[in-house]
């Protein structure tokens, strides 16, 4: 069997195909090899669907953000805020059900805690995007139960430069934002020791909308971002030890932030906001803002240190062995009418060390710890969460078995996580989630193959979902957490697991004119942890995180022809159904589904390609939410590549987006009226490589 690869040059890959972990490198068959799994299987040996974002095809899509970047793959959405900050929702789910990770480590900032704090990583640097689903991301923790992303970088360099010297610099011109970007990398080889520097300067300002907004800007969605990266590692015939520190500083505005509700505090399960109660005012009424010029901001630092290897047959019976440590000291302030109102800090390591042996009766597989730290606090007059210390451990194991032609793939992971409040009067909570997995892939004959995967997973609480109680202007709500409610509402709450059971099937051809990916999902939740809106006051609202039985339903997929050698056209969706059982109605901001196509071309040194996509309308909606009104996405790219010898080139693209500059808003995102998505933008760019 082969892997369904969609090539748009040379060194273009977006493949929607199979696959545990990272893919990253070509084979000489074509199929990608999945270097971040421990197992270092191709895609076509899994049995859990990846989707991998690399080589132009991710220089030609990378935006600002983590969401941005990925938005319109099949199954991923995001959760916008501006300029600044957007999560990914996969298959109807975020964080912290969706685990963003740094060349399979933890990325510990403060994303998990609330969609206007931006994933800390930086598009512009990494070298490919890995989306994982299925049974496979329970390796990664219960925080991956809804799938995991991971982040390839350079930063830590694992080959020596094959001249002694290699590396790219881009520069990147857009108009709907005014973005000003410049990122650069070098690495430079001597002896068994290879050195990588790189960095980014991104610049951008409000950007644009389509007049029936009612402003030609969204205010607050600037960005302004600095990255610097410093590595270095011994690189041996059968491995490599390798250290980098990362440091990001960024501001970037907050839109949609609202002061008018500062006085809102629940009284019961109803809001009380200025001494008036919800039902005395007019949900419609059109308040004045009287800080509307002045639009909150954050003021972002973080700095980190990863320490990584790889080495293969350390030991007999022994195939390879991998580490990863990462130390993280994070912080933003939120910063109003010039001073500092809210600071989130997050000081978090986390350690990860797998072990590969050697077929063992047939089996072949990984065993792994995990163990990772957390001191978060938030102080400040918007501090909603109490300051807590995280711990966690974790045991993994994961076993693969081919049977003629069938591949069986089984994992299980262990995992005890103790929060401990620094407020006396709030009790410390423990987890002990277990998650079980089991998926088989049959390949038929002729490049079909059928994948079947069924999981039991768990999850631990998050922090949010425990203690959460105050006002959070940002998203513009009031939340109260499970154990915070229980003392408000002196009323009985499950401090259970999360736990879901979900069957995955995938259905593939992978050879041949035509090609196509289609997978069909179900989980069935028990104690899912949402949070409940209980009562609104004109844009504000009371949340508190409950559990409750809940259903995800859903099909995501691709069908991709070759028309000529050069010309292939495509056809892509997805749908998500998220709901309540028992008649509780629909779950809150679940994505509307897709359907579009793409056509792309290359002819000698000229790419190009087009997809256009509907966003259906979302009616099924929760109580106080409204309904989304549908749109259609126009986006293009045409890239022109110069060969100038000696393994050096240059590459000259312009990519436009929403080039009907529809106006458009997205239902999964908090604040959804006040920040649509951008209107229409064409971006510039300039890459040379040596």
């Amino acid at each position: 069997m082969h892997l369904h690869i969609l090539r748009l040059s040379a060194a273009s890959t977006l493949a929607f195909a199979p696959g545990l972990a990272m893919a990253a490198d070509g084979g000489d068959n074509g199929d990608i090899v999945i270097t971040a799994s421990a197992l270092g299987q191709t895609a076509d040996q899994t049995a859990t669907p990846v989707l991998s974002l690399t080589g132009d095809d991710l220089i030609h899509r990378r935006q600002a953000t983590l969401g941005e970047t990925l938005a319109g793959q099949p199954g991923i959405n995001f959760e916008n805020f501006g300029g600044g900050a957007s999560r990914p929702v996969i298959r109807g789910q975020t964080s912290p059900r969706v685990q963003a990770l740094s060349d399979s480590a933890n990325i510990q900032d403060a994303s998990a805690i609330s969609p206007d704090h931006t994933v800390v990583t930086e598009p512009l640097l990494l070298r490919g995007i890995e989306v994982l689903r299925g049974p496979a991301t329970l390796l990664y923790g219960s925080g991956a139960i809804g799938g995991a992303i991971n982040l390839l970088d350079e930063k830590v360099p694992t080959a020596l430069p094959a001249n002694g010297l290699s590396g790219a610099v881009e520069g990147r011109l857009g108009t709907g934002d005014k973005e000003r970007s410049l990122v650069g990398g070098i690495t430079a080889g001597v002896g068994p020791f290879a050195f990588r520097v790189e960095g980014v300067h991104r610049n951008s300002d409000d950007y644009r909308v389509p007049g029936g907004f009612g402003s030609r800007r969204v205010a607050g969605s600037y960005n302004d971002t600095s990255t610097f990266s410093a590595g270095g590692a011994w690189i041996g015939p059968r491995g490599y030890l390798g250290v980098a520190y990362t440091r990001q500083r960024s501001e970037y505005g907050l839109p949609g932030h609202s002061h008018d509700y500062e006085d809102c505090h629940p009284h019961g399960t109803s809001l009380h906001c200025g001494g008036h109660s919800h039902d005395e005012h007019d949900h419609d009424h059109d308040h004045d803002h009287d800080h509307e010029d002045e639009i909150p901001f954050v003021k972002l630092r973080s700095e980190r240190f990863d320490i990584r290897s790889d080495y293969e047959d350390p030991l007999p019976g022994i195939e390879k062995v991998r580490f990863r440590l990462s130390f993280t000291d994070y912080e933003h302030d939120e910063i109003e009418h010039d001073e500092v109102a809210t600071t989130f800090r997050n000081k978090a390591h986390d350690l990860r060390f797998e072990l590969t042996h050697k077929p063992i009766g047939g089996l072949r597989g990984v065993i792994g710890v995990q163990r990772s730290e957390s001191d978060f606090s938030a102080l400040g007059e918007e501090a909603f969460l109490i300051d807590t210390d995280t711990r966690s451990t974790a045991l993994f194991l994961m076993e693969t078995l081919q049977l003629g032609p069938v591949r069986l793939e089984a994992a299980a992971r262990k995992e005890w996580q103790r929060v401990e409040p620094a407020d006396a009067r709030y009790p410390t909570t423990k987890h002990a989630p277990f998650s079980l997995s089991a998926a088989a892939i049959w390949d038929v004959a002729d490049g079909y193959s059928v994948a079947l995967s069924l999981a039991r997973s768990q999850r631990a609480p998050s922090v949010q979902e425990l203690y959460a109680n105050g006002v959070h202007l940002a998203t513009n709500t009031y939340e109260i957490g499970i154990v915070t409610g229980n003392a408000r509402f002196a009323s009985k709450v499950s401090l259970d697991e999360e736990t879901a059971k979900s069957v995955n099937l995938t259905l593939r051809k992978t050879t041949g004119a035509t090609t196509f990916t289609i997978g069909a999902y179900h989980q069935d939740f028990d104690n899912y942890i949402y949070a409940q809106t209980l009562d609104s006051f004109e844009d504000f609202r009371l949340i508190r995180y409950v559990g409750a039985d809940a259903t995800f339903t859903g099909v995501d997929g691709e069908i991709r022809h070759q028309i000529t050698p050069g010309i292939a056209a495509a056809v892509f969706g997805d749908y998500v159904r998220a709901k309540l059982k028992n008649g509780g109605g629909d779950l809150p901001r679940i994505p509307a589904g897709r359907l579009g196509g793409r056509l792309d071309g290359q002819w000698g040194p000229i790419t190009a390609n087009a997809e256009y996509y509907r966003v259906f309308s979302q009616d099924r909606i929760a109580s106080f939410e409204t309904r989304t009104p549908g749109y259609d996405m126009l986006n293009a790219t045409l890239a022109y590549r110069l060969d100038l010898g000696s393994d050096n080139s240059a590459e000259l693209f312009v990519r436009g987006t929403n080039l009907t500059n529809a106006l458009a808003y997205n239902h999964t995102s908090f604040i959804k009226d006040a920040s649509p998505l951008r209107g229409r933008n064409v971006v510039f760019g300039l890459r040379a490589a040596f």
